[in-house]
């Protein structure tokens, strides 16, 4: 899964950055579609203005440290290694990308943001976020627990990249690019920091 991720956003990157033109047909004309929307619901609009930020970077940068000195602190060591990791490098990923790719954002949307698109900040941010809560508790659940876990894992993933298509503060290609950006890293930093010991067990 995380190779076809990885693959699926270099390509999605290349097309964006390419300017490929079935793909700006179609971000345009669903950004259209919402853009006409907010504008007969704009009650709604200011909502969603609201409900956006559980996503942005310093709170998810604050939640991820707090969850890795706790996770330290019960001695959950690899644990919190992972949680410290996916905190640092998602940002760190999408922050270089806005700054080195050149991928302009909607023009007159809901909110008003000055810098590159692709990809979503929020998203990747939120992506990563419930992926690496879902590896966290996964092995640690029932059958039903996993069930809720995943169903309220992806719901957030994708609710707070609808929020951003909604705002218009990206476009669809830039949502899709943070949902494929925390698949392509969060499970390898899972993996890497699950490495067994000497012994040839996996530290805890």
């Amino acid at each position: 899964m995380p190779a076809l991720a990885a693959a699926a956003f270099l390509a999605l990157l290349s097309l964006d950055a390419g300017q490929w033109g079935p793909l700006q047909a179609a971000d345009t004309a669903i950004s259209a579609a919402f853009r006409g929307y907010g504008e007969r619901h704009p009650d709604l609009i200011a909502v969603v203005r609201v409900a956006t930020d559980i996503a942005v970077t310093w709170l998810y940068l604050a939640a991820g440290a707090v969850a890795t000195l706790v996770l330290h602190a019960r001695r959950r060591r690899r644990d919190a290694l992972f949680t410290g990791a996916v905190t640092a490098v998602i940002p760190i990923l999408w922050s270089l990308m806005h700054l080195w790719l050149h991928s302009p954002r909607p023009t007159g949307g809901f909110v008003e943001v000055h810098t590159n698109g692709f990809p979503s900040g929020h998203t990747s941010n939120a992506a990563a976020a419930a992926l690496a809560a879902a590896l966290l508790l996964w092995p640690r659940l029932r059958p039903r627990g996993r069930v809720l876990l995943a169903v309220l894992a992806t719901a957030f993933a994708l609710f707070v990249g609808l929020t951003r298509v909604m705002l218009l503060a990206h476009w669809p290609t830039d949502v899709v690019g943070g949902w494929l950006l925390a698949l392509a890293v969060v499970p390898p930093l899972a993996l890497l920091t699950r490495l067994p010991d000497r012994s040839g067990a996996v530290a805890r």
